[in-house]
């Protein structure tokens, strides 16, 4: 009975103050359309970010006097490594010819070398799991060092220490995003439900003539803030989605990228949801703040 009258209660408010309610919802909408923009950004990038270690490789050279059997022996030891996915061996004729093709009409530039300059090598292709850890990739490089007949191994340390620094700016910039726009979304319910409040004032008297507790009382406005807050959520989400078949759709032709962009199904249901529940959150700190 208390619940159900607190629903109609929190309704009846909506309806008769609809434009303060109106005016909230809109810009608890505005507030998480632009997180959700942000949050779109962040996960695309994301997405690429982590796409990246599919490309990632390390290249071994090895010594000039290294024999066919070391060569061989380097490779099985590639293989037994469960942080190498892929170890492919070039020569150091077979370098030399992929050199001419890259330089193509330039391949002249090589014309007179009296003798092969370059150096037989391993291309290394590294699991997903170890190329995403700075650290490890590290490792395998100073262990690879240590093994007899290489010369010399080349990772692109500044593209590993550039992936993780992009990695870990996302996950930063995503926290400190998010943690801002939840407490403007607060802030709009706090201040919405606080002048609710203020003008119901004289029902509220009578609700605590009659008896009723601070519980029965605060139980509406905690309704209203969520509802609120769902109802921006719901709206912040249409926008977004909107936008992003906009987007993809009509601009894709001209700007073929946009088509990778990816749009997360999981906020269709997770924007509403974090609506409804920083609605609460608002009403219940603008309740607990007054003296009932």
């Amino acid at each position: 009975m208390s619940l159900s009258y607190s629903f109609k209660s929190a309704a009846k408010s909506l309806v008769k103050e609809k434009w303060i309610n109106l005016l909230s919802v809109f810009t608890v909408a505005s507030s998480l359309l632009m997180l959700i923009f942000v949050f779109l950004f962040l996960y695309n990038t994301h997405v690429l970010v982590q796409k990246l270690p599919e490309r990632f490789s390390m290249v071994v050279y090895l010594k000039n006097n290294i024999s066919q059997d070391d060569t061989q022996a380097l490779l099985e030891e590639f293989k037994k490594r469960k942080d190498i996915e892929i170890a492919k061996y070039s020569s150091k004729e077979r370098a030399l010819e992929d050199l001419k093709e890259k330089l193509g009409t330039s391949r002249f530039l090589l014309e007179g070398l009296e003798e092969n300059p370059l150096s037989s090598s391993f291309e290394l292709k590294l699991t997903r799991e170890a190329a995403l850890t700075q650290k490890t990739v590290k490792k395998i490089h100073d262990e690879i060092m240590k093994m007899p007949g290489v010369d010399d191994v080349y990772y692109g340390e500044k593209v590993v220490t550039a992936f993780h620094l992009v990695q870990r700016s996302i996950q930063n910039s995503s926290i400190i995003i998010f943690l801002a726009m939840a407490l403007g979304v607060v802030f709009v319910i706090y201040s919405t439900v606080k002048i609710l409040f203020y003008r119901r004032t004289d029902e509220i008297e009578t609700l605590k003539l009659l008896g009723a507790t601070r519980g029965f009382i605060r139980q509406p406005f905690l309704i209203e803030g969520g509802i609120i807050g769902l109802l921006g959520g719901a709206l912040g989400v249409f926008g977004a989605f909107v936008f992003y078949v906009g987007v993809t759709y009509r601009l894709s032709s001209v700007i073929p990228l946009l088509n990778k962009l990816a749009f997360p199904l999981v906020m269709l249901a997770a924007l509403p949801a974090a609506g409804l529940a920083l609605g609460i959150i608002g009403a219940a700190i603008a309740i607990g703040r007054l003296k009932l």
